[in-house]
């Protein structure tokens, strides 16, 4: 693609606290883009919370704000800089849910500051249980069954016609806080309530579980022309209920015959920026096709 031009300031929102599920690779992802564009000629304005990060060294950003990442400040430092541009997506969860929150309160519009890397609704059907479940119904992609609960009491309901375990996934959090697997209602009574204080929107997915399949994941990054790349192709080999990785094996390990399939899924066409799938080789429900479960 060619160098945007409509553009000269880029404000980056940062990683934030390193913690599981909010890793080093943002600190990583977001000091490479502030290399890369500054190289281009851009001006690099930098919010982050956590002062020990390589991305707040001085040499990295034009300006660099230690501040907290919420909507209120980050308004006060678009105010006051005023960028053309915000890219979020190199933030993990963070840049992501708080470029929405701005979005959606309208500060951006307000500002006429642009979002590059990501648009705004591909990060509502990434983080939405409901809008990702409808993405890839329309994909064609099959997903272990599931629904959404607002409460406690609707949760229990749809896990009696799932049957025990069951995974609870809250939508809009960082690194699968406030969920897990549960296997009875005394647990999901507690780590139901605990996800629906985690989400942002009060929404927990109960979805069926899936324990003791393979997984294999993959990350895609496709431009606004729909060139493809898989960036990252990872086979977790043992992981948590909600899928906190503890090994990795490399593609190395995969077959042809799986790495033909998983590249199909990560093909389609969809404006997501990328692509999370699940292929069951052993103990297979006789209702699903031997291709893919994909689950975010």
């Amino acid at each position: 693609m060619a160098q945007r031009t409509d553009i000269h300031k880029v404000l980056i929102i940062g990683s934030g606290p390193i913690i599981i599920g909010q890793a080093c690779e943002f600190d990583y992802s977001g000091t490479q883009a502030c290399k890369a564009l500054k190289k281009l000629g851009y001006e690099i304005i930098l919010v982050n919370s956590n002062p020990a990060t390589i991305m707040t060294d001085p040499e990295m950003a034009d300006v660099t704000y230690i501040e907290p990442l919420n909507k209120e400040r980050l308004e006060q430092i678009i105010a006051k800089e005023r960028p053309d541009a915000l890219l979020p997506n190199l933030g993990g969860q963070s840049g992501l849910n708080l470029c929405a929150e701005l979005a959606n309160a309208g500060i951006l519009d307000k500002y006429d500051v642009k979002v590059i890397g990501v648009q705004v609704d591909a990060i509502e059907r990434g983080e939405d249980r409901i809008e990702f479940k409808e993405a890839m119904s329309e994909l064609g992609i099959e997903m272990a069954r599931s629904e959404v609960a607002y409460t406690v009491e609707e949760a229990l309901e749809i896990a009696d016609g799932l049957g025990y375990p069951v995974v609870l996934r809250p939508a809009y959090t960082m690194g699968g806080a406030g969920g897990g697997l549960v296997y009875n209602k005394e647990e999901l009574r507690t780590v139901c309530a605990r996800g629906l204080q985690a989400s942002l929107v009060g929404q927990v997915l109960v979805e069926e579980s899936i324990l003791g399949w393979e997984e294999l994941e993959l990350e895609v990054v496709r431009d606004a022309e729909g060139n493809m790349i898989t960036v990252c192709f990872i086979e977790n080999i043992f992981y948590t209920a909600h899928r906190t990785i503890l090994f990795w094996a490399t593609l190395s390990t995969v077959t042809n015959a799986r790495y033909r399939v998983s590249l199909s899924i990560s093909s389609s066409k969809s404006e997501t920026d990328f692509t999370s799938a699940c292929f069951s080789l052993s103990a297979m429900p006789s209702r699903y096709s031997p291709k893919s479960l994909a689950h975010r």
